[in-house]
């Protein structure tokens, strides 16, 4: 089985960044959702993907958002791929994906085998979906929250789209996730970090080591 892709999400700082490529993380995050304590402005975004050109691929996270604030983030920073992470239904992403000219992963909350079967609708809508764990309701954060899914829930499971797995990956457990999973990339936040929005970079080095079986 080919070793995952792999994802650092929240990331805020070059010193993090730089992490991230030096370990050979094909994707880095960046994170527009105001509540967080990852998150970046434009300015901000528009630094840190200037500093990842040609180095790594910038995703760019964003909860329930109308089209026009995705459009004025990509006005300042040329974001590769945009995550929507919110409730937005399949008529929005696909609105999103063929306006930006952007590839879309959809975020699906999971908590039971029956929550899989969400990603269906976004079928042509979105080009990945990325399974995180669902939060509790009225939780403030939709997700880097650091809960995880029950692994085991993804086996045998039908997929028809692309999909990756987040939510509670670690150094500790990422190589065990992909294996039960079979996931085709792993992304984590809160699992490299020694502090609520604060990477840790030697964190971010084991996690890649250990995603890739290293």
């Amino acid at each position: 089985m080919p070793a995952p892709a792999i994802k650092i999400c929240g990331i805020r700082t070059t010193e993090a960044l730089d992490a991230a490529v030096a370990a050979d993380a094909e994707y880095i995050g960046l994170n527009f959702f105001a509540k967080s304590p990852r998150s970046v402005s434009p300015e901000q975004a528009a630094a840190l993907v200037a500093r990842a050109s040609g180095r790594t691929r910038v995703v760019g996270l964003f909860v329930d958002p109308e089209p026009a604030e995705v459009d004025a983030v990509l006005a300042m920073a040329a974001l590769d791929v945009i995550q929507l992470h919110g409730k937005e239904a399949p008529d929005l992403c696909a609105r999103i994906r063929s306006g930006t000219g952007r590839e879309v992963w959809k975020a699906i909350g999971v908590r039971k085998r029956t929550d899989l079967d969400a990603a269906q609708a976004y079928a042509g809508a979105a080009d990945l979906a990325l399974y995180d764990a669902k939060p509790p309701e009225g939780a403030p954060l939709p997700g880097g929250t650091g809960l995880r899914i029950d692994w085991n829930l993804m086996k045998g499971a039908h997929h028809l789209l692309r999909w990756g797995l987040a939510g509670g990956l670690t150094p500790e457990n990422v190589a065990e996730a992909a294996a039960i999973t079979g996931a085709m990339l792993v992304d984590t936040s809160s699992g490299v970090e020694s502090a609520p929005g604060v990477k840790d970079t030697a964190k971010i080095a084991a996690f890649c080591r250990a995603a890739r079986g290293e």
